[in-house]
């Protein structure tokens, strides 16, 4: 059951944590309520300082907004839409964590551990997230556009409908990740591994993809126009109705791919290095 951080903060005598700890979050409410609801934040938010951290505590809605919390234990605390914008999370314990809408623009999470952490809707736009860890993680619908994902692990995570715009992810892991609908227009991904991830209808329209690693994906209806896709890996890759308009792709391997269709190969460019399924021609790129 939730609980909120270990002491007691008084409100006109009365204790306020014991209530929290019960769960109660309207009885909390009710307390402060009595008192200074401000004082008793401040308390809070002091308390979570001095104790690095509130494991299964209860902090939904708290402000939290550019605090040094680096290395903190929040495993399995709920933060839902809680404001941590610009906090330092470096090295946190979020695992199993309620983040749902929780707003983390700007904040920074470098080897952060959120495995199993639930963070549908979070907003992590221009976050620093690299090296941290988002296995099995729900991040559907996340915006996590123009953030900075190098080497981070988003093995077997939720991304479906999540918008990485303009990320960089040189070096993820999205292997095995559910990527349904996924935005990485634009985005930096030369190096990692999607190797069995979903990625049917993705926007894949200028990304920088080389050298990462496709085997075993599911492409399927995705829109690769404009990407550079050198030496990247597609070995076994399902690539049915996807399209590949203006698309580089030199020293690529698509020789196993399975559904790619000459006539959605538009204006795509290879090189003598590239291999390509029987029937499928490409020209060279310039």
């Amino acid at each position: 059951m939730a609980t909120h951080c270990p002491s007691h903060p008084m409100v006109v005598g009365v204790s306020v944590l014991p209530a929290l700890r019960r769960g109660s979050f309207g009885a909390a409410l009710l307390l402060i309520g009595l008192g200074s609801g401000t004082a008793v934040a401040q308390d809070l938010v002091a308390d979570l300082i001095r104790n690095r951290g509130c494991p299964s505590c209860d902090l939904r809605l708290t402000t939290l907004r550019g605090l040094q919390m680096g290395g903190f234990d929040l495993k399995g605390t709920n933060l839902r839409e809680a404001d941590l914008k610009e906090t330092d999370l470096s090295g946190a314990q979020l695992a199993r964590s309620d983040l749902r809408r929780t707003e983390l623009e700007r904040a920074t999470l470098v080897e952060a551990d959120l495995t199993g952490a639930s963070m549908r809707g979070v907003d992590m736009e221009k976050a620093n997230l690299n090296r941290a860890r988002f296995g099995n993680a729900d991040l559907r619908d996340a915006d996590l556009n123009e953030t900075r994902l190098e080497g981070t692990d988003f093995t077997a995570s939720d991304l479906r409908n999540a918008s990485l715009i303009r990320a960089s992810a040189v070096g993820a892991n999205f292997s095995n990740a559910k990527m349904d609908g996924a935005d990485l227009e634009r985005a930096d991904v030369s190096g990692a591994d999607f190797s069995g991830a979903r990625l049917m209808q993705a926007d894949l329209d200028r990304l920088i993809a080389r050298g990462a690693s496709f085997r075993g994906a599911d492409l399927s209806g995705v829109r690769l126009s404009s990407a550079d896709m050198t030496d990247a890996d597609f070995g076994n890759a399902n690539l049915t109705d996807a399209l590949l308009r203006n698309t580089r792709l030199p020293g690529a391997d698509l020789g196993s791919v399975r559904g790619l269709s000459q006539d959605r190969i538009i204006n795509a460019c290879g090189d003598a290095a590239t291999r390509l399924p029987k029937g499928i021609t490409l020209k060279p790129c310039s």
